[in-house]
């Protein structure tokens, strides 16, 4: 580095959350330490969006205030707006938190934030900063799925436009020369937005996905350096230019678990970026309690955690084990990383309590639904009581319950057809495009789905039951579910083609009530399951079946890896395992001939996770009607009727045959027993008839008789009977 060379210190965090715990001072240390290690004083404080919303019970009681004073003390420069910024609606963002920076006294960022109809931005496009003489710019964008991720009413009055565009223009303006429309020697994007993998990943297979982040690697050479948010990744990478060259791009993970840092190396006479360095940094382990910023950071912290102790630490439920949610792997520094594309516990039991917490008085809620991205933190087993003595383990408190449902939603109740709710179902597979391509509703546990991902978008969902019944398309169910989801959020538009009635009960309240009411057990039975090559609703008996279950393993905390399918028939509400199919990795390739009953039943062990599917019976083929001999003469030939029997499902028919022949006054009757042809897929009978008195045209009528497993068929056959 040469000795006039300028190191721009960015120091970086995301999806902050709210997180005002035993570890913020520890985080604190960090943004400090970095400070304290920059080579010269030239330090930027970026933020990347969600800083408050889906906060923990400390923050959020009182409305994220010790958040924003947090990130006052540590002093935040800048920040992208998120779409968490927006859960309580614009007005309360901007005349609140904002509150022309008397409150938050960072920028918010938001370049694509426009007045409804308009391309004029309601927050500023980019804040500037001086380092030693380097004019630093810093552009803020959220992702332009911000309307379907916050409840649509609280952002009437704005349209979200495209983020990388919206930089693309700014970062442009900045560096056209016009000293008259601002310009930066360097220039730093902020977005709300970011790859759907980190840990595992790289930068050429995210950016090969459509999306944001793929849209990015577009921006000017004038960009420098970009901070990423919303996905909850763990990343610094190097980015490719259009120009040539590379730029870090970085994202901190979720929680303030790292503090991300970008070190520019500028060149003052010409604002170029020599060289760079990007790194997340782990949160420390202790906190430097000595440092004036970190004792600030405690004393808010503190006092954050004693008016929320006053109502937060009462007991108001019981758990015999960890409810979660669903989890794949683990970042870089052993975390597990939250994966919303999967079922989990406790998105099943919150979709329980929404069904079942609604007052008869109000509404009778079929079933309850609950998006994944509404949970924002587990219930544990393991108590605290060196924070609070009546935090034991097995006892849920009212923090605990509340940190689960942070964003205080209304609980609507939402009249749908059988269709409109299927297709709410076959939402969970987001748009093109979207940075998260599945999301997998939380359903109450009397819904049964099945599944076939590798089918046409709009056909996927392949079967529902509810109670037990198969749904009616035509039928009305009513749904409990949050504000959120049923204004639509999250993609899930099918939920404003419903009728739609707000209980004026809070998500919060009805989930604390029903935690006092219903001692918790985790229940991994799945309500969704994918299945391939297996009827929809109903099985012929006697068909062979060879389906594919798959997924049939949850990922929550404890869950149990299922080893067994049983084949099960039910009869007449008797149940008999008929055939047990090993599992490999929650897949089992299930082959069975289906039995004579009412239902078959595929469970899953140990989990109990099931699908059922109706039997049915079904009419065989009379293949064949011969009578032998060709010539029958009156009162002298017992003629022979042979009779071919086909089941039209592979099966081998078994059961009775009814012969009658009748004619010129005349009528006869006789009966057999179907066997079954060897290596044929078909049985045969013949039937010695009596001889006949009269020479003539008769009718020979055969009839299968049926049995448990088929129904009656019938053909007629011609015969002509000679004097000689």
């Amino acid at each position: 580095m040469a000795a006039d060379d300028v190191v721009v210190n960015l120091i970086g965090v995301n999806d902050f959350h709210g997180r005002v715990n035993a570890d913020t001072t520890k985080w604190a240390t960090t943004v400090e330490s970095l400070r304290n290690a920059s080579p010269t004083d030239t330090d930027v404080f970026v933020g990347a969006g969600d800083l408050i919303g889906a906060s923990e019970f400390t923050s959020s009681v009182q409305n994220d205030q010790p958040t924003i004073d947090v990130l006052n003390a540590v002093g935040l420069d800048a920040s992208a707006v998120g779409n968490h910024e927006f859960d309580r609606g614009w007005a309360d963002l901007r005349d609140r938190v904002v509150n022309n920076r008397t409150n938050a006294s960072w920028q918010y960022l938001g370049a694509n934030v426009y007045q409804k109809g308009t391309l004029n931005p309601v927050l500023p496009e980019y804040a500037e900063f001086d380092a030693q003489g380097i004019k630093v710019a810093v552009i803020g964008a959220v992702t332009e799925e911000t309307p379907s991720l916050v409840t649509p009413a609280g952002v009437a009055d704005l349209d979200f436009g495209d983020p990388v565009l919206a930089v693309d223009r700014v970062a442009k303006r900045l560096s056209d020369g016009d000293a008259a429309n601002g310009e930066a020697d360097v220039i730093v994007a902020t977005f709300h937005s970011g790859a759907a993998h980190g840990q595992g990943s790289d930068y050429a297979k995210e950016a090969a996905l459509a999306g944001e982040f793929q849209r990015m690697a577009s921006l000017p050479d004038s960009v420098d350096a970009i901070f990423n948010g919303h996905t909850h990744q763990v990343y610094a990478w190097d980015a490719p230019k259009p120009g040539g060259g590379t730029r870090p791009i970085l994202q901190t993970g979720e929680y303030a678990a790292n503090v991300g840092q970008i070190q520019l190396t500028v060149d003052p006479a010409t604002g170029e970026v020599k060289s760079y360095q990007a790194k997340n940094h782990a949160r420390a382990a202790t906190a430097d309690l000595s440092n004036p910023v970190v004792a600030q950071v405690d004393s808010v912290v503190k006092a954050a955690q004693a008016k929320a102790a006053e109502i937060g630490n009462q007991p108001i439920g019981k758990l015999t084990a960890d409810v979660t949610r669903a989890y794949s792997g683990v970042d870089a520094s052993g975390k597990p990383v939250e994966d919303r594309g999967a079922e989990s516990t406790l998105g099943d039991l919150v979709a329980n309590a929404l069904r079942d917490g609604v007052p008869a008085e109000i509404a009778d809620p079929d079933i309850g639904i609950v998006n994944p991205g509404g949970l924002r933190a587990d219930l544990l087993f393991k108590g605290d009581p060196a924070a609070n003595p009546a935090n034991t383990d097995g006892v849920i408190t009212y923090g605990e319950a509340n940190n689960v449902l942070p964003f205080v939603n209304n609980v609507w109740t939402v009249e749908l057809t059988g269709a409109q709710l299927r297709k709410v179902l076959e939402q969970q597979w987001q748009p093109a495009g979207t940075q998260r391509p599945y999301l997998n509703l939380g359903l109450s546990d009397n819904v049964e789905v099945t599944q076939d991902p590798s089918k046409p978008a709009g056909s996927r969902i392949t079967s529902v039951r509810i109670n037990d019944e198969w749904l009616d398309d035509k039928k009305s169910y009513t749904v409990s579910t949050f504000s959120f989801l049923g204004t639509g959020g999250d993609n899930f538009t099918a939920f404003k083609d419903g009728k739609a009635k707000d209980t004026g009960l809070v998500d919060r309240d009805v989930w604390v009530k029903y935690l006092r009411d219903h001692p918790v057990t985790p229940d991994f039975a799945r309500q969704q399951v994918e299945v391939r090559n297996l009827k929809d609703r109903k099985v012929t008996m006697g068909e062979k079946v060879r389906a594919t279950v798959s997924g049939l393993d949850m990922t929550s905390n404890g869950a149990p890896k299922n080893t067994t399918v049983e084949v099960v028939r039910v009869r007449k509400d008797k149940r008999k395992v008929i055939k047990t199919v090993k599992v490999t990795n929650g897949e089992a390739k299930v082959n069975f001939a289906a039995p004579a009953g009412t239902a078959i039943e595929l469970v899953a062990q140990p989990s109990g996770t099931t699908i059922t599917r109706e039997l049915r019976k079904t009419r065989p083929n009379i293949k064949q009607v011969r009578v032998f001999p060709k010539v029958v003469k009156a009162n002298k030939t017992r003629p022979r009727v042979k009779v071919v029997v086909k089941a039209n499902n592979e099966g081998k028919v078994a059961g009775r045959v009814k012969v009658v022949i009748q004619g010129k006054g005349v009528k006869r009757k006789a009966f057999g027993e179907l066997t079954k042809v060897k290596g044929k897929p078909r049985s045969k009978v013949n039937v010695r008839l009596p001889r006949l008195p009269k020479p003539g045209a008769y009718t020979v009528r055969v009839k299968y008789l049926g049995n448990n497993k088929y129904n009656p068929q019938k053909k007629n056959y011609n015969l002509r009977v000679t004097r000689r």
